[in-house]
């Protein structure tokens, strides 16, 4: 009953417009008020503290810089300018463009918000005037982003191997097939868009202009493998990663020369509040968690749900569901810290593997993002593109059904997306 009573708190203070870090730190206190009384409150600022100037969540701000001074250092124009050389020349190639250069800005921001929002200013324009329709270009740019809470450095894997106590190297490893497969799937769904509606080639295939936009993009692509080679490697964890992303942009945007330093400043300032906001809801999370914890709420879920079944891929499609109904209602940090301490005990009981559940988390967010009414990546896509959100969701439909095939790939076929950790860890 008491459950009852701090989850309709909760759901009331959102829908008053309460921001959701605080309606959860006080829907926390409300419970420790209620079962231990006013002695228990004594360490909430020293729980708070705590919870969120966790090691593994310094990666978070550092990926958030490394991918600002990567749009402000001339670094993405060279990318788009090379993605186009090599699959230009498609129908429909300026939206293969949008959708590859995403790929490679992800492996640097681990942030689909951050991603939708540079370079859609940058590639959605162009895609208007060369006569793609706004609800498509918002569609594409805004389901391509997504690819960055996908693919290594991602900011909700980091956030879910906080909560859940799974190794976040493991869990950027396991990003990087699904996210290829996103990638090749939005594609295909682009270029029968493109087949459709005879959206234009963006110019023939040109050896020697493939050659230059490579050589000039080549300190570009130092980025991902540093990155990547780092954690891929063991020589670095996600963390220390973090760090040498920044380091590296800089050292690639002083090569360039071209460090635009009002943009830098601008992306700095809207990544620290990003950051802050995720940070509030890290320490308004440790509350909930240990009132949960304490009066042991989560067991009492998992075993009711064993009660139903101790079958793992029906849970597992209960949970899918769950985290899809969930994504329509929270951002996906939001939905990581508040949800995710309360089923791992479940998921421990029936022996899901905790990196391979993240997963499955990280994929149903990222539909998430593209699913009104919150749908935080797309209403930004159609900001920039200036396009009513429930035209472009028409289109987005078939992105999203993209997505949601390599969520059931990755959710019932986990040999796909967890071979690679366990050639490199296991």
């Amino acid at each position: 009953m008491l459950i009852l009573l701090i989850f309709v708190a909760l759901l009331a203070m959102i829908c008053l417009n309460v921001p959701i870090a605080v309606a959860l730190a006080v829907s926390a206190v409300l419970g420790l008020l209620l079962t231990e009384g006013v002695g228990a409150l004594v360490t909430v600022a020293l729980d708070m503290y705590d919870g969120s100037t966790k090691f593994s969540l310094i990666a978070i701000p550092m990926f958030v810089l490394a991918g600002a001074i990567m749009n402000a250092g001339g670094i993405t124009d060279r990318l788009i300018n090379f993605v186009s050389a090599l699959i230009g020349f498609v129908r429909g190639g300026l939206a293969m463009v949008n959708i590859g250069v995403s790929l490679f800005f992800a492996e640097i921001s681990g942030s689909a918000v951050a991603d939708v929002a540079a370079l859609g200013s940058i590639l959605i324009p162009q895609m208007k005037k060369r006569g793609y329709s706004g609800p498509f270009a918002a569609a594409v740019t805004s389901s391509s982003a997504s690819l960055a809470i996908i693919i290594p450095p991602s900011i909700p894997m980091i956030l879910y191997g906080t909560s859940a106590n799974a190794s976040i190297e493991e869990l950027f490893v396991a990003g990087v097939v699904p996210g290829l497969l996103g990638a090749a799937g939005l594609m295909f769904v682009a270029y029968m868009f493109a087949r459709r509606y005879n959206l234009p080639t963006e110019e023939a295939f040109n050896t020697k202009r493939l050659r230059e936009t490579f050589v000039d993009a080549l300190p570009a692509f130092a980025l991902p493998v540093i990155i990547l080679g780092g954690i891929f490697g063991g020589y670095v964890t996600a963390t220390e990663a973090a760090g040498l992303a920044v380091l590296a942009a800089l050292g690639v945007g002083a090569w360039y020369r071209q460090m635009d330093f009002a943009h830098l400043r601008r992306a700095m300032l809207d990544g620290g509040m990003q950051t802050a906001v995720v940070m509030v809801l890290v320490a308004a999370s440790v509350l909930m968690g240990g009132f949960l914890t304490r009066a042991q709420y989560p067991q009492q879920m998992a075993e009711w749900m064993l009660g139903i079944t101790d079958n793992k891929w029906v849970i597992l499609l209960i949970l899918n569901f769950f985290f899809l109904v969930v994504g329509f209602f929270l951002h996906s940090a939001a939905a990581i810290i508040l949800v995710v301490p309360i089923v791992i005990p479940l998921i421990q009981a029936v022996g899901i593997d905790p990196v391979h559940f993240g997963l499955v988390v990280t994929l149903n967010l990222a539909i998430g993002q593209q699913t009104p009414p919150v749908a935080s990546v797309l209403i930004t896509s159609c900001a920039v593109a200036r396009a009513n959100i429930w035209e472009v969701s028409k289109v987005n439909i078939w992105f999203v059904l993209v997505l949601l095939t390599v969520l059931m790939i990755c959710t019932y076929v986990p040999s796909i997306p967890m071979f690679l950790v366990e050639y490199f860890y296991r």
